[in-house]
C-alpha cells in the first residue's frame, strides 16, 4: 500500500491547475485507489475533464459524516519555486509542489486513512462519504455546487462533514494550539460599473466614469471596517487568553492580535467583515474619456452580518456605481460548542497530548458553503503537526508550497481514530 507521502506526491504531478487542463488525471488515479481497497467509487463530470470521485464505505451508523476535498490548485510559476511545483518531490522530510497544503495532502490523508482500515478490515463507527471535488479554487459551479445540485442523492444521511483550514498546529511560546473551524466569512465578488459621458481627454470632463469608481474604489479600501465579535471568535479569544495565561484584550484586538503573533493569526481577518479592490478595467485610448468603467471587489462577512456589510459597501459605493455579484456565498457557522467538536479535538489529544483544541473561523471560504445548502454543518479539520518555523498561512498559493511527511502522516493518524472510533 502506498504511504500518505507517496499518494500526496503523486497528486501533485497532475497539473490541475484551475482554469487549466481540468481534473480528471488526479480523479482517475483517485477512483482507482479506491477501486482497488473494494470501494465503489462514482465519477462524474459538471463539464468535459472537471470531474468529481464520490465513494461511501458503510458503517455502524447510518447518521453519515462527509469527509471532502478538492482536486484543483491555483497557478503556479516555476521560476518562482526552488524545485518546480508540479515535481511531487520530497526533500528535506517535506513533499514540495503546489497543493502540498491546498489541498492534495489532505486528500492524500483521507485516502491513506481509508486504505489503511480497508487492509485491515476496520468498519467506519459511522457512515462515510468521500468526495474529491473539481473546480474549489473557483466557485465551485464545476464541483461541489454542481454535486449538491445534480448528485444530491449521494450525500443522503449526511449531517456534519469535515475539510480543510483546521486542525492544523500553530505553536508560539511553548503553546501547541490546533484551530478546529466552526464557520467561515461568507463571499460577496462584485463587479462594479460606473456610467458616464464620452470624449475628449483634452477637455473639461463632463461626467467621467473612471474618476467616479476611482473615488468609490478610495472609500472602499480605505474604510476602516469596525469589530463584530462573533459568538464562535469570542471563544477563541477567551481560550487564547487560558492557553497563555493573559487575557486577550477585546479593546486592542489588532494591537492583541500582533503580540500573539502566530496565534494572533487566527483571528486577525476573523473581527471584521473585509472589502478588497483586485481587478479594475476601463477605457480603450488615452485622449478619450469613456462612457463606462469596470471593477470588481473581494467582499468576506462574517456569519450574521451579510445585510450590514452590503449596506455599508452601497454607502461607500454612492449613487453612481452600481453592483451586481460574480458570486455570494453565505457565511455558514456550525454547532460550538458540540458533541461532534468535543469529538475532533479528542482525536488530536489523543495522538498529541500537549494539543489545545480551539475553535476558529476561516477569513475565506471552501466548498463547505455548497454543503451547507442541502444541511450538512461543515468543520474545518485536516490535522496536522506543523514544524515551528513552518508558516501554513503563507503556504496558501504561496510559492515552495511544501508539508512536512511527518505532518501527514500524524493527520492519517488523527482521521483514522475519528473514522473508526478507535481509543488505544
Amino acid at each position: 500500500m502506498k504511504s500518505v507521502a507517496e499518494i500526496c506526491s503523486d497528486l501533485i504531478r497532475f497539473d490541475t491547475t484551475n482554469p487549466g487542463s481540468g481534473e480528471r488525471p488526479a480523479a482517475e488515479y483517485t477512483a482507482t485507489l479506491l477501486a482497488d481497497a473494494g470501494l465503489e467509487p462514482v465519477v462524474f463530470e459538471a463539464a468535459p475533464k472537471r470531474t468529481t470521485v464520490v465513494a461511501r464505505i458503510a458503517g455502524d451508523s447510518p447518521d453519515a459524516l462527509l469527509v471532502h476535498g478538492h482536486l484543483d490548485v491555483v497557478p503556479a510559476d516555476p521560476a518562482e519555486w526552488r524545485m518546480h511545483p508540479f515535481s511531487g518531490e520530497i526533500v528535506d522530510g517535506c513533499v514540495y509542489g503546489r497543493g502540498a497544503v491546498d489541498m492534495k495532502g489532505s486528500c492524500a490523508m483521507t485516502l491513506a486513512a481509508v486504505l489503511g482500515m480497508a487492509a485491515r478490515g476496520e468498519r467506519p463507527r459511522r457512515d462515510l462519504v468521500l468526495a474529491f471535488l473539481a473546480d474549489e479554487e473557483a466557485t465551485g459551479d464545476h464541483g461541489s455546487r454542481h454535486a449538491v445540485a445534480e448528485h444530491r442523492e449521494l450525500f443522503d444521511g449526511v449531517s456534519e462533514a469535515i475539510s480543510e483550514s483546521g486542525g492544523f498546529s500553530v505553536d508560539s511560546g511553548g503553546h501547541r494550539v490546533y484551530p478546529i473551524a466552526v464557520g467561515e466569512r461568507g463571499t460577496a465578488w462584485m463587479k462594479l460599473t460606473a456610467h458616464g459621458v464620452a470624449g475628449h481627454g483634452s477637455r473639461p470632463p463632463v461626467d467621467n466614469p473612471v474618476a467616479t469608481l476611482v473615488h468609490a474604489l478610495s472609500r472602499v479600501a480605505s474604510h476602516r471596517w469596525p469589530v463584530r465579535l462573533t459568538p464562535s471568535v469570542a471563544a477563541l479569544l477567551k481560550e487564547l487568553g487560558e492557553i497563555t495565561g493573559r487575557p486577550v484584550d477585546l479593546d486592542r484586538l489588532d494591537e492583541e492580535s500582533a503580540r500573539l503573533g502566530p496565534l494572533g493569526s487566527l483571528f486577525r481577518s476573523q473581527i471584521r467583515n473585509s472589502a478588497n479592490p483586485t481587478m479594475l478595467d476601463a477605457g480603450y485610448k488615452v485622449n478619450v474619456v469613456p462612457s463606462t468603467a469596470e471593477a470588481h471587489v473581494d467582499g468576506r462577512y462574517l456569519p450574521g452580518l451579510r445585510e450590514e456589510f452590503l449596506e455599508t459597501i452601497d454607502e461607500l459605493l454612492g449613487a453612481k456605481v452600481t453592483r451586481e455579484f460574480v458570486n455570494l456565498e453565505d457565511a455558514p457557522d456550525a454547532p460550538y460548542p458540540s458533541a461532534f467538536f468535543d469529538e475532533l479535538a479528542g482525536a488530536l489529544t489523543a495522538e498529541d497530548p500537549l494539543a489545545r483544541p480551539v475553535p476558529y473561523v476561516m477569513a475565506g471560504g471552501t466548498d463547505a458553503k455548497s454543503f451547507a445548502r442541502i444541511g450538512i454543518k461543515g468543520y474545518g479539520f485536516a490535522p496536522l503537526m506543523l514544524r515551528p518555523d513552518l508558516d501554513y498561512f503563507g503556504m496558501f498559493h504561496g510559492k515552495d508550497e511544501r508539508v512536512p511527511v511527518e505532518g501527514l502522516e500524524f493527520g492519517v493518524r488523527v482521521l483514522t481514530r475519528l473514522l473508526t472510533g478507535r481509543t488505544d
